[in-house]
This record gives structure tokens, C-alpha cells and sequence, in this order.
């Protein structure tokens, strides 16, 4: 009886956001964005770096050998201050090569995660595309030297699967984005959204069944199974962390590079 009121608990927070449109994450980042330069003091205008050192060729100083636009000259001077502000707001420089046990491969914004024994092998894998939010909204005053700005998380939606011989069992999961405890003290901030048993490669006419329609008593089972191959609440917040880092970086990347396309480099 225990088992299936806490089923039933557990379900609820997830029924509620499998219903409710997922978030934008688009605009998120532009809003903290403007909210930065918004609490720039006006005589700091124009005092990008790219101003100090104006080249003979093009008045942005970029040193291109070709005269830019006016939209092409504020988007070099606006890339140029955005980095130095990422950069300084970058927690590591240097992308971790292990999780708890897991060793970590990436490329691009896909990220997957690896553990192996001798009976099986479990891999973990997501894309830090459109992961990022807020919790929420910042209340800033635009006439602050230093807003403190909501810090922002990935969560990504992510696939764990267990290898065995030729056989795979997959899960794929997501965070919950909880409205209020839990009132049976069952606080999980991840849940089950697809199961899937297959042999050999994935084909897409592998059947596969929804996690809220699974049986709750067996559903508690399989969240006891992935927290023993270590896929815990703990562990999930840790891959949490690790995906904000991750995506932050690639996002500042992303920043230089478009400022090299900018100026023609």
C-alpha cells in the first residue's frame, strides 16, 4: 500500500509537467543579457576595447581588411564586452573528464557519459541544446552598479541505457519540475518518461511504453534499479551542474566564433 501511495505521489508532480507547455529557453539568456548592459553607467558607452586601437582600414579597430557595416560595428563591440563578461561569470575553464565514476565524452553540445564491468556496461547520454532556464525571475534595478542576476540551469532531458550481451534496456528521463513538496517526503527531482528493451541497434519499431502509464508499483521498482547503477537523485543533480558548465562554455565559444565570422577572420 505504501509503495503505490507513494506511486501516486510521485506521479502527480509529473503529470503536471508532462501536461504544461515546456518552457522557452530562447529569450532567457537575451534578458539577462540586456539586463547587464542595462546596468552599464552611460559614460561607460563606448568603451569597448575594439575603440581603443582604431585600425586604418575599418573604424571598429578589428584590423579587417575590409570596411565593416554599421550593424557588423556594434555587433563586434557588443560580442567583444558579452565574452569578457561570460568569461568572468565562467565557475571552471577546464571540463571535467570524470563524473562519479563515469567518464565523460564530448562533442559539440552532445555529451555522453560512460561506466563499464564486466556484466554490463551504462551509458548516459544528452544535448545541452535549449537546456538552460531560470528557477525564476530576477527582480533587477537597472540602476545597479552589479544586478544580481537568477542563475541559470541545464536540465537536460537524458537517455540512460544498460547494456548487457546483445540487449539494451533504455530509459529515458527528465527533471520534475516540482510545485511544492511532496507531502509523502518523496522528493525526486527526476522521473521516468519512456521504457524500451530492444536487441541488438536501436530501430524506431522497438515498442516502447510512457512512464506515467507504467504500472506505480513496478515504476518504483525502476527508479530503485537505476538509483543502484547509480543514476540517484544526487548523482542526477550532479549532472545537472555538469550540463550548466558544459553549456556554458559552449555558449561562449559560440561568442567567438561569431565574432571571428563578424569581422571576416
Amino acid at each position: 500500500m505504501n509503495n503505490l501511495v507513494r506511486s501516486v505521489f510521485r506521479m502527480a508532480p509529473q503529470l503536471k509537467a508532462m501536461v504544461a507547455p515546456m518552457r522557452s529557453t530562447l529569450g532567457k539568456r537575451e534578458f539577462t543579457r540586456t539586463l547587464w548592459h542595462m546596468s552599464r553607467k552611460p559614460e561607460d558607452a563606448g568603451k569597448s576595447a575594439l575603440l581603443h586601437n582604431p585600425s586604418l582600414t575599418c573604424s571598429c579597430g578589428c584590423g579587417a581588411k575590409f570596411v565593416h557595416t554599421k550593424g557588423e560595428r556594434e555587433l563586434v563591440e557588443f560580442l567583444t564586452e558579452e565574452i569578457v563578461a561570460e568569461k568572468k561569470a565562467q565557475k571552471i575553464k577546464t571540463i571535467p573528464t570524470e563524473l562519479d565514476g563515469f567518464k565523460v565524452k564530448v562533442e559539440g553540445p552532445e555529451v555522453e557519459l560512460t561506466k563499464e564491468t564486466d556484466k554490463e556496461k551504462i551509458k548516459i547520454s544528452f544535448c545541452v541544446n535549449h537546456t538552460v532556464d531560470t528557477e525564476e525571475e530576477p527582480d533587477i534595478n537597472p540602476d545597479m552598479d552589479k544586478p544580481n542576476l537568477a542563475e541559470m540551469k541545464s536540465k537536460p532531458q537524458f537517455e540512460v541505457d544498460v547494456v548487457r550481451g546483445g540487449q539494451t534496456l533504455s530509459f529515458t528521463c527528465s527533471f520534475i519540475q516540482h510545485q511544492g513538496d511532496d507531502p509523502e517526503g518523496y522528493n525526486d527531482i527526476f522521473g521516468i518518461d519512456e521504457l524500451v528493451l530492444y536487441d541488438g541497434e536501436w530501430k524506431d519499431k522497438n515498442y516502447a511504453v510512457a512512464g506515467d502509464v507504467l504500472d506505480g508499483y513496478l515504476y518504483d521498482l525502476l527508479m530503485n534499479l537505476l538509483e543502484e547503477k547509480g543514476i540517484s537523485n544526487e548523482f542526477v543533480d550532479k549532472l545537472s551542474e555538469f550540463s550548466t558548465l558544459y553549456e556554458h562554455s559552449q555558449y561562449i565559444s559560440l561568442l567567438e566564433r561569431l565574432s571571428k565570422f563578424t569581422v571576416g577572420k
